[in-house]
C-alpha cells in the first residue's frame, strides 16, 4: 500500500484528505500541519508521495518540503486556492489540486502521480 504524506494546516481539509486516501487504497501519513512536521515525516518515515498545501499559517509555505521530496525523488502535488501560475518558478509543471477540490480530483491526481 502506497503511503501519502498530507501537509495541510486546515484540519477539516486534512481529515477529508485522510478519509479519501484511505478510501482509494492509500495509507495516509499524517496529516501534519507544519513544515517541521512534514520534513520530519519525509526523513523519518517511508513515504511514496505527498500532497502539500502551498500556503501555511503565518505566511509560510510548503516549498522547503517540496525541495526535500524532490531531492529524494518522491512524487508530490500541491493543493492551493490559487492557480498553478502562482507557484514558485522552481515548481512550475508540478501537479496542482485547485481548492476546493473533490474526491474525483484527488483520485485523478493520484493516478497521474503513480503512472
Amino acid at each position: 500500500m502506497r503511503r501519502i504524506l498530507i501537509l495541510d494546516d486546515e484540519p477539516l481539509v486534512a481529515m477529508m484528505m485522510e478519509d479519501w486516501l484511505s478510501e482509494l487504497g492509500f495509507e495516509p501519513v499524517g496529516p501534519v500541519s507544519s513544515v517541521a512536521s512534514a520534513l520530519r515525516a519525509t526523513y523519518e518515515q517511508e513515504i511514496d508521495g505527498a500532497i502539500l498545501d502551498v500556503s501555511l499559517g503565518a505566511g509560510g509555505n510548503c516549498y522547503e518540503v517540496a525541495e526535500a521530496l524532490r531531492e529524494r525523488s518522491i512524487p508530490f502535488a500541491f493543493a492551493t486556492g490559487r492557480g498553478a501560475e502562482d507557484l514558485d518558478i522552481r515548481f512550475q509543471g508540478v501537479a496542482v489540486l485547485t481548492k476546493p477540490f473533490d474526491f474525483e480530483a484527488v483520485k485523478t491526481l493520484l493516478s497521474s502521480l503513480f503512472k
